[in-house]
């Protein structure tokens, strides 16, 4: 990749894990009354043709990562836990409330904070509590993210007799600089152990996190570690730029300096090295930063033209009413996004008021849903089209002459109303889908709000 590309489109971003994007949503037309009519819609629509998936957030880590941006809560006291499990089952009964039928359960995602913090026996009665009430699709998925220190395999054992079949495990980098820089000390000799667990256990998908951009971290840090996670062949693996956010409250990304960070030439240089040396090893890239085996899930999602994105990032089971539970989990009911209260204590005394306890969201105008389907579409199968009358939105003679210039580039080719992002766009496609943000390029902001896309 040049490097005069890599300076032209390396600009602040959104992922693209919703549209509009959680700064764009309009949130003095939004009430919890009418985000619950769009669940209860959603679930009317969808239950019993692909029921429904949960995303579940566990907030409590023993320690802060440095690196990461997500919502969470440090203690080592575990006395945290069988209150907010209590709690959030008290939420599942709430969004039960609303459901003329009984929920049809296709996904589970436990995701954090640090979801392996909390002993297996919790994790037993919280999954035990959410199942009484539901009935499970026959192609159910349910996973977690596990944290190589702190996963025993009474963890995996308790998870895979519940019916996970599927672990993510952050990786990051093994480079003990690197390492000692985002405060995450984990020898490759635990996340051996939980990976060759697992698969004796019987797990189908096991997944590996590896971050390209940390500071100190050098072209051969990242070589190395790919190295060594090829030689525990994970069924899938997420490869992805470090997102340097220090502005939102929260993330412990000031622990170093940002001239301790690759620059953007060296960061493309980490990803494409490491892009190499995965497709060696047999993986194939699918969608955005995501590498799979043919053997995997999301391999087969891609093929068969069903890979979906939302706020769990890639995945091969789409529903379109998707919940959040826990603090600061998104909801998404395809017509409206509502996302929870993120200060624990509040979040409780909602739940104790009988409230479902979101604070925020956004419901989507006929324009937002079909500007967000084009969106899926680029960051799912890198192609969309807006020929047929269902597709075609108001604003779209604002966004074509915003696309020349990734045209002139080589970075897509349009024709007949038809988009394709080429295998060079590939690494900027987040940057062809901020031309149809009609809403970031209608309020550009002041300061900056998004990671860099390269």
């Amino acid at each position: 990749m040049s490097k005069s590309l890599v300076n032209k489109y390396n600009v602040a971003g959104p992922r693209y894990t919703s549209y509009p994007t959680v700064p764009y949503w309009d949130e003095n037309t939004f009430s919890l009354d009418n985000w619950k009519m769009s669940v209860k819609k959603s679930f009317d629509e969808s239950n019993t043709i692909d029921g429904l998936s949960l995303y579940i957030h566990l907030p409590f880590c023993e320690s802060l990562c440095t690196f990461c941006g997500c919502h969470k809560r440090i203690t080592k006291r575990h006395e945290v836990e069988s209150p907010y499990i209590t709690a959030l089952l008290k939420e599942w009964d709430l969004y039960c409330e609303l459901f003329v039928d009984k929920p049809v359960i296709k996904e589970i995602h436990l995701g954090g904070g640090t979801p392996t913090f909390f002993e297996p026996q919790n994790l037993k009665l919280l999954i035990d509590g959410i199942l009484a009430k539901s009935d499970l699709a026959k192609d159910y998925e349910f996973s977690f993210e596990g944290h190589p220190n702190n996963t025993t395999v009474e963890h995996l054992q308790t998870f895979y007799d519940l019916g996970f079949r599927r672990v993510s495990f952050g990786v990051q980098d093994y480079n003990i600089t690197v390492q000692k820089a985002i405060n995450r000390i984990q020898p490759f000799e635990n996340v051996e152990r939980v990976t060759k667990q697992s698969r004796e256990i019987g797990y189908t998908s096991i997944s590996h996190d590896i971050i390209f951009g940390l500071p100190f971290q050098t072209e051969e840090h990242v070589i190395e570690t790919i190295a060594k996670t090829k030689a525990l062949l994970p069924d899938r693996i997420a490869f992805y730029s470090y997102a340097h956010v220090p502005w939102i409250k929260g993330t412990g990304q000031r622990g170093y300096d940002e001239s301790n960070l690759p620059t953007p030439e060296i960061k493309r240089k980490q990803y494409e090295h490491g892009k190499l040396e995965l497709a060696k090893a047999g993986y194939h890239e699918i969608g955005m930063d995501h590498f799979g085996l043919k053997s995997d899930s999301l391999y087969e999602a891609m093929e068969t033209g069903k890979l979906h994105r939302n706020f769990m990032g890639y995945t091969a089971s789409k529903t379109q009413l998707m919940i959040g539970l826990g603090v600061s989990s998104i909801g998404d009911s395809w017509y409206g996004f509502g996302q929870n209260i993120k200060d624990i204590k509040t979040y409780y005394k909602a739940l104790d008021e009988d409230c479902i306890p979101v604070y925020r969201g956004h419901i989507l105008n006929d324009e937002d849903l079909k500007i967000r389907q084009h969106i899926l579409n680029i960051m799912c199968k890198f192609k969309t089209s807006w020929g047929e009358d269902d597709f075609f939105f108001t604003t779209l003679g604002g966004v074509l002459p915003k696309l020349e210039e990734f045209k002139t580039d080589g970075l897509i080719e349009v024709e007949d109303g038809v988009l394709l992002v080429t295998e060079k766009g590939r690494p900027f496609v987040r940057n062809v889908c901020m031309a149809f943000d009609v809403l970031l390029q209608a309020k550009k902001p002041n300061t900056q709000l998004f990671s860099m896309t390269i």
